[in-house]
């Protein structure tokens, strides 16, 4: 089967600093023509749910990301991931204990990934898809947690971990999408692009 050859979208702006959701977007074939990062406060507010917590943050993004007005013509995309517990929103740690908090807490257990795509179209209107994935742990060690707090994969990560990276070892099974865990949920990304025709 040959591979989906990454084309220049010229007429989308990629809202995010994550290298991530830019390799995702090229899987599916798509290179955005700019790449801004969000300056926005991501802090959650008192009794936001996860999902609550994403729209917000996916629709901030989209309507201010950088200040930037994209020219006419131009749809903006913008997407934001967390991991939750609960209600309890994990999201990037903010050091090597707060990464070692946040295994503990998804040691042997099941979590929630959220996110919400949203493009901002050339004509101002807002498109959305939420997604929720369902993660499950193993129960890890006191060495298992050391030694991934030592690669240091944690870091700029919701929930303090990368299923795509050395954290696979942990997960017992993902319902749902896999992308969506990474940080971009493909499917629905996909379909917003098609619905501005901007992906084939």
């Amino acid at each position: 089967m040959q591979a989906v050859a990454p084309r220049i979208a010229s007429h989308l702006i990629l809202a995010s600093s994550s290298p991530r959701r830019r390799e995702l977007l090229a899987q599916i074939g798509v290179v955005p023509a700019e790449v801004v990062a969000p300056e926005i406060d991501e802090t959650p507010r008192a009794e936001e749910t996860p999902r609550e917590y994403v729209r917000r943050i996916a629709r901030t993004k989209a309507e201010r990301s950088g200040a930037v007005t994209p020219p006419p013509g131009h749809a903006l995309l913008a997407c934001d991931t967390t991991v939750a517990l609960g209600r309890r929103i994990l999201g990037k740690p903010t050091d090597r204990a707060d990464a070692a908090r946040m295994l503990a807490l998804l040691s042997g257990r099941r979590h929630h990934v959220w996110s919400a795509v949203v493009l901002r179209r050339p004509d101002g209107s807002l498109s959305e898809r939420l997604v929720d994935s369902t993660v499950a742990f193993c129960r890890l060690t006191d060495a298992q947690s050391s030694t991934y707090l030592d690669t240091g994969e944690w870091q700029g990560k919701a929930g303090g971990y990368a299923v795509q990276g050395h954290a696979a070892a942990f997960v017992r099974f993902i319902s749902g999408s896999y992308s969506n865990v990474v940080g971009l949920p493909l499917f629905e990304t996909a379909q917003l692009l098609r619905s501005c025709g901007l992906l084939a």
